[in-house]
């Protein structure tokens, strides 16, 4: 019961009435959910299996109704959400930063990137680290002439529609060339599933980029460079940064947005918030109404008590009127149009 006080979670469990969830979908994600999940169960007795498979797989398997609820990274655009099978819902449950982590022996201070110079390098335009629009940002460094392996996602991932989208923003070339998407048709690059794997590749490979969540980087002991954002300040990610990214954007009452080259000033450039997207009604082939509740109680949980997880493993919190956003959706679900 002490655990229970602390999660915030007014409910007594017993083993007759402990549920399963199932997820699956976004990297960027993982090691926030994995400590939740976990921490969840030992509160509320309610497992939840959740697979890192990458948003694009985790949008598909939500539409095909194979899981309780899907991560991604991105929302489902309009045309996905009209092919699904009835109404589906998205919220938020942290805001996290994709960063340029590299591998350059010898470069201990934070390299400066321009969305320019990452667009550039990404379409292969610039190959070598010494580079002079690469120099010209870093003055006063002494970066070594290795030729730059790009590496990138070879999977469906929200965290490549973040980076693209971002890229898509500041380059004109990018947004015409190669555009937005979970999955693009790369310029360049040596492909990897995952975060995980983008971030193995930088830390196995002299010379190489890659874009990757925050916490991937620093888990791997990896160096990333502070990007410039809009107001032309180089920010490093960080949970401050990345979450006055929502504070320069209009929140919509669905939360489907984008969080890219926000508009304030002091905020991370690349950012966004990663969701998690149900069904509006849940009464849909076998399921029953106690596992409708049991989702209701993990999303609920969340997006409140939860969020004390989101800042030790450098993920921000929601803000609170995005936290409010969220209860008024979840509180619309129902169960054979019942809310419940």
């Amino acid at each position: 019961m002490k655990n229970l006080l602390t999660l915030g979670l007014a409910l007594v469990v017993t083993s007759a009435t402990a549920q399963s969830l199932t997820g699956a979908g976004a990297s960027f994600p993982f090691p926030l959910y994995s400590k939740m999940f976990a921490e969840y169960k030992t509160a509320a007795g309610t497992s939840v299996n959740y697979q890192s498979v990458g948003s694009g797989a985790g949008q598909k398997a939500i539409t095909e109704r194979t899981v309780d609820f899907a991560g991604s990274d991105n929302p489902m655009s309009d045309d996905s959400l009209k092919a699904a099978p009835a109404k589906l819902l998205h919220i938020p449950t942290a805001i996290g930063a994709v960063v340029p982590a590299y591998n350059l022996p010898g470069v201990t201070d934070p390299l400066k990137f321009t969305g320019k110079v990452l667009a550039d390098i990404y379409l292969g335009k610039i190959k070598l680290w010494n580079d002079k629009a690469i120099m010209a940002l870093n003055p006063g460094v002494t970066i070594p002439p290795l030729p730059i392996t790009v590496a990138r996602r070879s999977d469906g991932s929200g965290t490549t529609f973040v980076f693209s989208d971002y890229l898509a923003k500041v380059s004109t070339e990018w947004k015409t060339k190669v555009g937005v998407g979970n999955s693009l048709s790369w310029p360049v690059g040596t492909g990897a599933k995952g975060n995980d794997g983008v971030a193995g590749v930088v830390k196995s490979t002299p010379g190489a980029i890659g874009y990757v969540e925050l916490v991937y980087a620093k888990q791997n002991k990896l160096p990333f460079g502070s990007v410039q954002n809009r107001a032309g300040k180089y920010v490093l990610a960080d949970n401050g940064p990345a979450a006055l990214a929502a504070k320069g954007v209009v929140i919509p009452a669905d939360t489907r947005v984008s969080l890219t080259n926000s508009a304030n000033a002091d905020a991370y450039p690349i950012a966004s918030f990663t969701y998690v997207i149900f069904y509006q009604d849940q009464k849909y082939g076998d399921r029953t109404q106690a596992q409708a509740q049991e989702l209701k109680k993990l999303l609920t949980w969340m997006t409140t008590a939860g969020q004390q997880y989101n800042e030790p493993l450098d993920y921000a919190k929601l803000p609170d009127t995005v936290a409010s956003k969220a209860k008024t959706i979840i509180g619309t679900m129902t169960y054979g149009g019942s809310k419940f």
